[in-house]
């Protein structure tokens, strides 16, 4: 089957096309037909050696992929064959074919393509594990996503306003700000023109922040939380460290808390899986939420693709095309 490869760390242009034999699913996984892949931030820090693959995951980068289940392991059901499924992966997104346990797949939303469909498992995965099982977030709260913009901004932007909760958001341009307003966001604020701190202050704060940014930013998410507010943090594109007064934890007696998803057990994905199909699912196929989408690539162009995500110009998703449909 044809792939990309890493063949070392660096830019971009270190993506190249290779063939592997297909891979063979283990008791509970199935192997899909992919059809589009996802591109997503980890790719490309695993491209540059800054992320690598947990114990026993493919080598090659794609976290999310859609497609046609064609190869069923043990314990998997019979008619789990020829279903159409978004699914999260371990790696190996960027092949005609990829092999994931069958928990982590997901139906492809009433009325929604399989383009779509791709989008859909890394962002929404990382978002209800995120904002609503380790967040908490409950109707009527106010929300803070930086990188409101960015697939998981768009995602969480959308899932927040659709649980009932008032949503602000920052992003780096007047139409990044804009597109945030128009998922349902009540306040989108430009990062290079304004101080968040200041118009969440003047909001009368936050309930639940969502930070993909973190250095200078974890101090000032401490200072506008409420009582009993909540961060979380899923990235550091500004840096991990950060100098914190402690005691504004104690006295608004705040959670930070964090996560990764994809070095999380096969179960605890599971678990996410179930509560997507619960609760988010019939959101997607009433059409109430929807991924947002930027552009699509080729598979053999995934050079362009990560060069577009490393311009940070993009609103919404990236995807591959490998077989379409």
């Amino acid at each position: 089957m044809r792939v990309i490869e890493i063949a070392g760390p660096g830019g971009p242009e270190v993506l190249v096309t290779a063939e592997r034999a297909l891979p063979e699913p283990g008791p509970g996984a199935v192997r899909i037909r992919v059809a589009w892949a996802g591109v997503n931030r980890p790719d490309v820090a695993q491209r540059a050696g800054s992320y690598d693959p947990p114990p026993g995951a493919s080598d090659l980068p794609g976290l999310e992929a859609s497609g046609e289940i064609v190869a069923i392991g043990a314990g998997v059901p019979e008619d789990a064959l020829g279903a159409k499924v978004c699914a999260l992966l371990p790696g190996g997104g960027y092949a005609e074919e990829v092999v994931t346990p069958y928990a982590h797949c997901l139906p492809v939303p009433d009325g929604m393509s399989l383009k779509e469909a791709a989008c859909l498992p890394e962002n929404y995965f990382t978002v209800w594990e995120n904002v609503f099982r380790r967040g908490r977030l409950k109707a009527g709260e106010v929300f803070l996503v930086h990188g409101g913009s960015s697939g998981i901004g768009t995602t969480a932007i959308q899932m927040a306003r659709a649980f009932g909760a008032r949503v602000f958001a920052t992003a780096g341009s007047d139409a990044k700000c804009q597109a945030c307003l128009d998922l349902g966001a009540e306040r989108a604020i430009n990062y290079r023109t304004e101080d968040f701190a200041q118009v969440l202050k003047e909001a009368g704060g936050a309930d639940l922040i969502l930070d993909m940014v973190g250095g200078s930013y974890i101090p000032r998410d401490i200072k506008v939380l409420k009582l009993e507010g909540r961060l979380v943090l899923i990235a550091f594109l500004g840096g991990p460290k950060a100098e914190v007064n402690f005691a504004q934890l104690m006295m608004k007696r705040l959670t930070v808390t964090g996560s990764t998803l994809r070095a999380q057990s096969d179960q605890a994905k599971a678990e996410i899986a179930e509560g997507l199909r619960e609760h988010v699912w019939p959101l997607l196929s009433a059409g109430r939420i929807a991924p947002v989408m930027d552009s699509a690539f080729p598979l053999a162009e995934a050079a362009a693709a990560h060069a577009r995500m490393e311009s940070s110009e993009h609103i919404g998703k990236i995807v591959l095309e490998v077989a379409g449909g």
